[in-house]
């Protein structure tokens, strides 16, 4: 099958896998097939010793426009008028969304477009994201009668309270610029940079131990629901762990010896 013809386009280099949405005729929406294939591939990345970072991209001047409303319409001519659709629905979306923050590989979005509904959820859903001025973000759910609840979970868990509550309420468009300040996206930058920077960011980070990078990214989301005393005790105990293994020992001694260190990623 020719790449154009895919849903997803899969490629890896360096140690950097690039998952590319590729349903440009449905403005790269969450359908059923997209959040199955985008799901089976990170599932599949988070086992690949190949792969130590993901970078999810898109083609077209959309991101991912969300679900596909047309499917969810259609689902209503059903006797139950679509319920068990819906929540099948709901049920792999929010499985995606998870899967991203719990895969151990970093997960960095790449934003060269309009990113809406459960596009701007998996956005917020990675790691890192960075956008191209192209980029717009928004929860319009409101527009249609249908509050972005789901959304609201990755979004809120990446913005303050205020931020969040007036994209959600009001539905309107943000542009890259102002999703940078709230701190949806880490950086904006040109058109033409974006990749190539992207790139580059996933390459430094894919050059560190898969085993501190797994160790910390678990650590990080787990400690954001605990109280403070209860995250201190947590996380020291992850350090002593992480002291003890056997990249810890050889960066620590890299560093000492003033040499690059040599990672088994154990």
């Amino acid at each position: 099958m020719e790449s154009g013809d895919l849903l997803l386009v899969e490629q890896v280099e360096d140690g950097v896998l690039r998952l590319t949405l590729n349903d440009q005729t449905r403005r790269n929406a969450l359908s059923d097939d997209m959040m199955r294939c985008l799901r089976e591939a990170l599932d599949r990345a988070a086992s690949d010793t190949d792969v130590r970072v993901i970078v999810l991209a898109a083609n077209g001047p959309a991101f991912c426009a969300g679900h596909d409303l047309k499917e969810i319409t259609r689902a209503r001519q059903s006797s139950d008028r679509g319920r068990a659709f819906f929540e099948n629905t709901m049920a792999s979306c929010s499985g995606l969304m998870q899967a991203i923050v719990n895969n151990p590989k970093p997960v960095i979005a790449e934003v060269g477009g309009v990113a809406t509904a459960a596009g701007c959820q998996l956005v917020a859903s990675c790691d890192l994201a960075y956008a191209s001025p192209a980029a717009h973000f928004a929860t319009p759910g409101v527009h249609i009668g249908l509050f972005c609840s789901t959304p609201m979970v990755a979004l809120s868990r990446n913005v303050s309270n205020k931020a969040a509550m007036e994209m959600l309420l009001t539905g309107e468009l943000i542009d890259a610029e102002q999703a940078a300040g709230i701190g949806l996206v880490n950086r904006v930058m040109s058109e033409d940079e974006l990749s190539a920077y992207t790139t580059g960011i996933a390459l430094t980070v894919a050059s560190k131990s898969s085993m501190t990078l797994e160790t910390g990214k678990k650590a990080f989301y787990r400690q954001l629901e605990m109280p403070l005393a209860e995250a201190y005790e947590y996380t020291s105990t992850i350090m002593v762990e992480n002291l003890l293994k056997r990249d810890a020992e050889e960066g620590i001694n890299a560093f000492i010896e003033k040499r690059p260190p040599q990672w088994s990623d154990d």
